[in-house]
């Protein structure tokens, strides 16, 4: 065979090569429309074929999480959301946007003792000692349903008061510098008659 018919049957193989795949590469494309019709079909009916079809954002469509809102019942009406970090208002409005009321977040469990009903914390529990506010202690107990556990510092030098008695009747200070008010303050805030000075 000569190198002209060799070039020659190199040249025809080829062709009928790129042939081959061109008419593969058509095919698909055909498929291809198909498929994007069959799409936009499905899109335009609203429902997908295909159940891990994804939206225009390209995320996967999901069924929201959740209760099914009942029709004119807001979530917070029919679904328990205390401890949800959430507002009333923004569980009923994805309640209202998609069909089903969210499902509670639960957080942390407040630390503490339940708070009685119509009784401050600071009348429920002995607070003596912690650094902060009776107002702040029942405040917390106020927002979060718990009174919180007393933090208790270093425990104050001295003698524990007793209930009804002020330290200067409880507790000779005969010498010391400082007043029988600021004393007696002192007991009373701390639960503790301080040392003699």
């Amino acid at each position: 065979m000569s190198q002209t018919t060799l070039r020659l049957a190199r040249k025809a193989a080829a062709a009928v090569v790129i042939t081959v795949a061109a008419f593969g590469l058509t095919a698909c494309q055909d498929g291809g429309t198909d498929n994007a019709s069959s799409s936009a079909a499905s899109a335009q009916s609203g429902k997908s074929a295909d159940p891990t079809a994804k939206d225009a954002k390209g995320t996967a469509a999901e069924v929201p999480a959740g209760t099914s809102a009942e029709s004119g019942t807001k979530c917070t009406d029919q679904i328990n959301y205390a401890g949800d970090s959430r507002s009333n208002a923004e569980i009923n409005t994805i309640g209202a946007d998609t069909g089903h009321c969210p499902t509670p977040e639960k957080g942390d469990k407040p630390k503490g003792t339940p708070e009685k009903p119509g009784t401050s914390c600071t009348n429920q529990i002995n607070y003596a000692g912690d650094t902060r506010s009776n107002a702040e202690i029942n405040t917390i107990g106020a927002d979060t349903g718990h009174c919180p556990t007393p933090e208790k510092g270093d425990k104050p030098k001295g003698t524990p008061k007793k209930p009804g008695t002020s330290c200067t009747n409880q507790i000779n200070y005969a010498g010391d510098t400082r007043s029988n008010a600021e004393i007696n303050t002192i007991g009373d805030k701390t639960g503790y008659c301080p040392p003699v000075q």
